[in-house]
């Protein structure tokens, strides 16, 4: 997709060939880490949040994030990809107050802003969606529609398991993460962890779907193009109208995600519309810190949040 993008969206090339580098340099001692642990399971939940595109996700994310309730793939952690528990450690020793000597590291010290741009965030720990990460585990990279028994034979769900574990013993909480690349997998998630929470971001759909118009015109120049992952549905969609596709992407979508979630269990599962999510968050702060067994939280964030693209 890089060369589909506008200017301002292409891919840095140069950071990336250094990132490989890093990681490459990193990644067999992250592997004698790993063989260190001595339990296979997490004593925290791994959050999915999960829904179409241009929902709300990234709103949720940051909020979720100056919440305090979990730790999540910021952007310094995103770039640690093949060496996430290395980075985990990292990222604790720049930007953890405990850690800091005299102010030398306070400028890392910072809220998560509510600023972002079709998804992409400003800051070190502003939430990353995460993708290079959840793409090391498939045998395809470059796929995005998965059937559950596709990955139940070819994806490392033990590695990626490990991983997501170490993290969380690093910081001590539950991980809170975007799924999206998964929402028509979400049974075979479920399976595969023993402590799972899946929230699925719902907007309105004809809201939902200018959005992604506006994001195609953005990113890609032009209202026709695909945007985002490819889904089962997509050969068909193209034949519509761009606002027919649009919607008809963000419908599959929903559809996928309710029907992954018909076979889970209520106790790992929440829906958030996110209307309803704007004017009251702090109802959300309570469902989510029930699910996740947390008692002594209180909520400080923001009263509500601006609706956007009102109708």
């Amino acid at each position: 997709m890089s060369d589909e993008r506008t200017a301002k969206f292409r891919r840095n090339e140069l950071l990336e060939n250094f990132l490989a580098e890093l990681n490459s340099d990193l990644q067999p001692s992250e592997q004698a880490l790993l063989k260190q642990q001595t339990s296979a399971d997490a004593d925290h939940p791994v959050i999915f949040v999960m829904g179409p595109l241009r929902s709300g996700t990234t709103l949720f994310m940051q909020w979720l994030a100056n919440t305090g309730l979990v730790a999540y793939p910021t952007n310094l952690l995103s770039r640690f990809y093949q060496a996430p528990v290395l980075g985990a450690k990292i990222q604790l020793l720049l930007t953890d107050p405990r850690f800091d000597f005299r102010g030398e590291l306070s400028e890392f010290a910072q809220q998560t802003q509510y600023r972002s741009e079709n998804g992409k965030t400003e800051g070190a720990l502003a939430p990353n969606e995460f993708w290079y990460f959840w793409r090391r585990f498939l045998a395809e990279p470059s796929r995005d529609v998965w059937s559950d028994a596709e990955l139940a034979q070819s994806m490392d769900t033990q590695t990626m398991r490990s991983e997501l574990k170490g993290i969380m013993d690093v910081f001590e909480k539950p991980f809170a993460a975007k799924g999206m690349l998964f929402n028509y997998n979400i049974p075979f998630l479920d399976s595969e962890f023993d402590k799972v929470l899946f929230v699925h971001i719902v907007r309105n759909e004809a809201t939902n779907a200018e959005s992604v118009l506006e994001a195609r015109r953005r990113q890609l120049g032009a209202e026709n193009s695909w945007y985002s992952f490819d889904i089962p549905e997509k050969e068909l969609l193209m034949h519509l109208s761009p606002y027919e596709q649009a919607l008809g992407q963000v419908r599959a979508i929903n559809q996928a995600v309710r029907t992954g979630l018909e076979q889970v269990a209520e106790s790992r599962k929440m829906v958030v519309p996110y209307e309803d999510f704007c004017a009251s968050p702090e109802k959300y702060f309570a469902e989510i810190s029930g699910k996740l067994g947390i008692t002594n939280a209180s909520y400080t964030g923001a009263a509500a949040f601006e609706v956007t693209r009102k109708r």
